[in-house]
């Protein structure tokens, strides 16, 4: 029951193994794809596919990097409301200049992705 206004008609039959049909069929879901063939076509047409794996790796640093900056901030709040003991005072500033080393490694790598 195909379309009468379809544009792709053409077929390419492709043959492989059981194990790069596999293969294929993992790299088509990783990219969100319906079909093996509409991946084939994109990478065919030098149309780069984004794997939604990415995409998620970098939502997953996204969420760490607010949790950071919300650690960062609580700690500042507690510490404007009790005070800290001066003894502590050292290892709680390195303490915050590391939340701020670590946010701002998050953000370049996820700049970089």
């Amino acid at each position: 029951m195909g379309s009468e206004t379809r544009k792709r008609t053409a077929h390419i039959l492709v043959r492989c193994t059981p194990e790069e049909k596999a293969a294929a069929e993992e790299k088509v879901k990783a990219f969100s794809y319906a079909s093996p063939a509409a991946l084939v076509r994109d990478l065919l047409m030098d149309i780069e596919p984004k794997s939604t794996l990415d995409q998620q790796a970098i939502l997953e640093l996204v969420r760490v990097n607010a949790d950071q900056g919300r650690l960062g901030g609580l700690l500042k709040h507690w510490l404007q409301g009790k005070g800290a003991e001066k003894d502590l005072v050292p290892d709680i500033r390195a303490l915050l200049k590391e939340i701020e080393q670590t946010q701002q490694s998050l953000k370049a790598r996820i700049m970089s992705l």
